[in-house]
Protein backbone atom coordinates (compact mmCIF):
# COMPACT_ATOMS: atom_id res chain seq x y z
CA UNK A 1 0.00 0.00 0.00
CA UNK A 2 1.31 3.66 -1.07
CA UNK A 3 0.41 5.71 1.89
CA UNK A 4 0.84 9.72 2.49
CA UNK A 5 1.54 10.99 5.91
CA UNK A 6 1.31 14.82 7.07
CA UNK A 7 3.40 16.00 9.95
CA UNK A 8 6.10 13.78 11.58
CA UNK A 9 5.42 15.11 15.32
CA UNK A 10 4.69 11.96 18.21
CA UNK A 11 1.84 10.76 16.33
CA UNK A 12 2.68 10.89 12.27
CA UNK A 13 6.35 9.79 13.05
CA UNK A 14 4.84 6.53 14.79
CA UNK A 15 2.57 6.25 12.60
CA UNK A 16 4.81 6.21 9.81
CA UNK A 17 6.92 3.78 11.20
CA UNK A 18 4.69 1.37 11.90
CA UNK A 19 2.89 1.01 8.28
CA UNK A 20 6.81 1.18 7.12
CA UNK A 21 7.65 -1.66 9.54
CA UNK A 22 4.84 -3.44 7.55
CA UNK A 23 6.06 -3.37 4.31
CA UNK A 24 4.37 -0.17 3.28
CA UNK A 25 5.47 2.28 1.13
CA UNK A 26 5.60 5.20 3.26
CA UNK A 27 5.92 8.99 2.24
CA UNK A 28 6.59 11.65 5.43
CA UNK A 29 6.02 15.60 4.62
CA UNK A 30 6.79 17.48 7.28
CA UNK A 31 7.56 21.62 6.75
CA UNK A 32 10.40 21.21 9.53
CA UNK A 33 13.13 19.10 8.32
CA UNK A 34 14.34 18.20 12.07
CA UNK A 35 10.76 17.10 12.97
CA UNK A 36 11.75 13.83 10.33
CA UNK A 37 14.62 12.94 13.23
CA UNK A 38 11.44 11.37 15.44
CA UNK A 39 11.39 8.46 12.44
CA UNK A 40 12.86 5.18 14.26
CA UNK A 41 16.09 3.61 12.53
CA UNK A 42 13.74 1.03 11.27
CA UNK A 43 11.61 3.39 8.97
CA UNK A 44 12.96 3.19 5.27
CA UNK A 45 10.30 5.35 3.60
CA UNK A 46 10.77 8.96 2.06
CA UNK A 47 10.71 12.06 3.43
CA UNK A 48 9.83 15.57 1.93
CA UNK A 49 10.49 19.02 3.39
CA UNK A 50 7.14 21.40 2.33
CA UNK A 51 3.67 22.10 3.50
CA UNK A 52 1.22 19.25 3.29
CA UNK A 53 -1.44 20.91 1.30
CA UNK A 54 0.72 21.76 -1.53
CA UNK A 55 -0.30 20.67 -4.34
CA UNK A 56 3.41 20.35 -5.64
CA UNK A 57 4.52 18.85 -2.42
CA UNK A 58 1.79 16.47 -2.68
CA UNK A 59 2.57 15.87 -6.45
CA UNK A 60 6.52 14.88 -5.50
CA UNK A 61 4.89 13.29 -3.03
CA UNK A 62 3.27 10.63 -5.42
CA UNK A 63 -0.07 11.08 -4.10
CA UNK A 64 -1.95 10.61 -7.37
CA UNK A 65 -0.31 6.61 -6.73
CA UNK A 66 -1.34 6.69 -3.23
CA UNK A 67 -3.91 4.44 -1.19
CA UNK A 68 -4.48 6.15 1.77
CA UNK A 69 -3.44 9.79 2.89
CA UNK A 70 -3.25 11.05 6.73
CA UNK A 71 -2.88 14.24 7.85
CA UNK A 72 -1.73 14.51 11.40
CA UNK A 73 -0.36 17.82 12.20
CA UNK A 74 -1.33 19.94 15.74
CA UNK A 75 -2.82 22.56 13.42
CA UNK A 76 -6.38 21.80 12.51
CA UNK A 77 -6.18 24.34 9.56
CA UNK A 78 -3.48 21.85 8.09
CA UNK A 79 -5.00 18.93 8.41
CA UNK A 80 -8.35 20.49 6.71
CA UNK A 81 -6.87 21.69 3.88
CA UNK A 82 -4.87 18.56 3.68
CA UNK A 83 -7.39 16.57 3.64
CA UNK A 84 -9.27 18.44 1.37
CA UNK A 85 -6.99 18.70 -1.48
CA UNK A 86 -6.11 14.80 -1.22
CA UNK A 87 -9.98 13.86 -1.21
CA UNK A 88 -11.06 16.23 -4.05
CA UNK A 89 -7.87 16.83 -6.13
CA UNK A 90 -6.24 13.79 -5.75
CA UNK A 91 -8.92 11.27 -5.07
CA UNK A 92 -7.70 9.11 -2.62
CA UNK A 93 -9.94 6.63 -1.60
CA UNK A 94 -8.96 6.76 2.25
CA UNK A 95 -8.29 10.32 3.67
CA UNK A 96 -8.00 10.42 7.51
CA UNK A 97 -7.29 13.70 9.47
CA UNK A 98 -6.24 14.44 13.15
CA UNK A 99 -9.12 16.30 14.81
CA UNK A 100 -6.74 18.54 17.82
CA UNK A 101 -9.24 20.59 18.73
CA UNK A 102 -12.50 18.67 20.07
CA UNK A 103 -14.29 22.61 19.29
CA UNK A 104 -13.63 22.18 15.56
CA UNK A 105 -15.51 18.87 15.48
CA UNK A 106 -18.57 19.99 14.11
CA UNK A 107 -16.22 21.40 10.99
CA UNK A 108 -14.92 17.63 10.36
CA UNK A 109 -18.33 16.22 10.34
CA UNK A 110 -20.03 19.00 8.40
CA UNK A 111 -17.29 18.13 5.42
CA UNK A 112 -17.49 14.44 6.13
CA UNK A 113 -14.22 13.65 7.10
CA UNK A 114 -12.98 10.52 8.51
CA UNK A 115 -10.76 11.99 11.86
CA UNK A 116 -9.42 11.33 15.32
CA UNK A 117 -10.07 13.62 17.55
CA UNK A 118 -7.75 14.08 20.75
CA UNK A 119 -4.58 15.70 21.53
CA UNK A 120 -3.16 12.66 22.78
CA UNK A 121 -3.61 9.80 20.28
CA UNK A 122 -1.74 6.31 19.54
CA UNK A 123 -0.89 6.01 16.28
CA UNK A 124 -2.65 2.29 16.01
CA UNK A 125 -6.15 4.18 15.93
CA UNK A 126 -4.18 6.21 12.53
CA UNK A 127 -3.45 2.51 11.18
CA UNK A 128 -6.44 0.83 11.86
CA UNK A 129 -8.46 3.64 9.62
CA UNK A 130 -6.10 3.59 6.87
CA UNK A 131 -6.30 0.19 6.79
CA UNK A 132 -9.98 0.02 7.16
CA UNK A 133 -10.85 2.97 5.57
CA UNK A 134 -13.35 4.06 8.87
CA UNK A 135 -13.06 3.35 12.34
CA UNK A 136 -13.83 4.78 15.67
CA UNK A 137 -12.64 7.82 17.51
CA UNK A 138 -10.05 8.59 20.00
CA UNK A 139 -12.13 11.16 21.99
CA UNK A 140 -11.32 13.94 24.22
CA UNK A 141 -13.55 15.91 27.21
CA UNK A 142 -12.24 19.01 27.79
CA UNK A 143 -8.76 18.48 28.76
CA UNK A 144 -8.60 14.48 29.80
CA UNK A 145 -8.19 12.27 27.26
CA UNK A 146 -8.11 8.51 26.89
CA UNK A 147 -4.79 6.81 25.86
CA UNK A 148 -3.36 3.66 25.10
CA UNK A 149 0.55 3.19 24.60
CA UNK A 150 2.95 0.43 25.08
CA UNK A 151 5.03 0.90 28.84
CA UNK A 152 8.29 1.53 28.46
CA UNK A 153 11.35 0.67 30.57
CA UNK A 154 10.54 3.21 32.48
CA UNK A 155 7.55 1.47 34.16
CA UNK A 156 9.03 -2.15 34.26
CA UNK A 157 8.63 -3.30 38.35
CA UNK A 158 7.05 0.36 39.00
CA UNK A 159 3.59 -0.07 41.33
CA UNK A 160 0.82 1.77 40.07
CA UNK A 161 0.76 3.86 42.93
CA UNK A 162 4.22 4.99 42.29
CA UNK A 163 3.58 6.61 38.69
CA UNK A 164 0.02 7.68 38.71
CA UNK A 165 -0.51 11.18 39.57
CA UNK A 166 -3.81 12.44 41.81
CA UNK A 167 -6.37 14.33 39.36
CA UNK A 168 -3.91 14.15 36.62
CA UNK A 169 -2.97 10.30 35.31
CA UNK A 170 -4.90 7.21 36.42
CA UNK A 171 -4.44 3.50 34.92
CA UNK A 172 -7.57 1.95 34.76
CA UNK A 173 -6.40 -1.45 32.32
CA UNK A 174 -3.39 -3.36 31.50
CA UNK A 175 -2.83 -5.97 28.99
CA UNK A 176 -0.27 -8.46 29.31
CA UNK A 177 -0.01 -11.67 27.51
CA UNK A 178 -3.52 -11.20 25.58
CA UNK A 179 -4.99 -11.04 29.11
CA UNK A 180 -6.95 -7.79 30.16
CA UNK A 181 -6.26 -6.59 33.63
CA UNK A 182 -8.12 -4.53 36.01
CA UNK A 183 -5.23 -3.53 38.24
CA UNK A 184 -4.97 -2.74 42.01
CA UNK A 185 -2.94 0.32 43.13
CA UNK A 186 0.11 -2.04 44.15
CA UNK A 187 -0.30 -4.25 40.69
CA UNK A 188 3.77 -4.24 39.28
CA UNK A 189 3.90 -3.08 35.81
CA UNK A 190 6.11 -4.50 33.12
CA UNK A 191 7.63 -3.12 29.83
CA UNK A 192 5.61 -4.20 26.78
CA UNK A 193 2.49 -4.10 28.76
CA UNK A 194 -0.35 -2.27 26.64
CA UNK A 195 -1.71 0.39 29.21
CA UNK A 196 -5.19 2.41 28.97
CA UNK A 197 -5.15 5.26 31.04
CA UNK A 198 -7.09 8.85 31.21
CA UNK A 199 -4.68 11.95 31.11
CA UNK A 200 -5.32 15.91 31.77
CA UNK A 201 -3.45 17.27 29.12
CA UNK A 202 -1.31 19.21 31.31
CA UNK A 203 0.09 16.45 32.96
CA UNK A 204 1.04 14.51 28.91
CA UNK A 205 4.90 15.95 29.02
CA UNK A 206 5.08 14.58 33.02
CA UNK A 207 4.29 10.96 31.37
CA UNK A 208 5.58 10.67 27.86
CA UNK A 209 8.46 8.71 28.95
CA UNK A 210 6.05 5.79 30.17
CA UNK A 211 5.72 5.24 26.61
CA UNK A 212 7.79 3.03 24.49
CA UNK A 213 8.91 5.24 21.32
Amino acid sequence: MNVVVVGCGRVGSQLATLLSVEGHNVVVIDKDAEAFKRLGTVFNGITIRGLGFDEDVLEEAGLREADAFAAVTNLDNTNLMAAEVARKMFEVPHVVARLYNPIRERTYQQLGLDYVCGTTLVAEVLLDKIHAGHGHHVSALGDVEVIQFMASGVLDGKRLHDVEIPRRFRIAAVCRDNMMLVPEPDTVLRQGDIVLASVKEEAFERIERYMEE
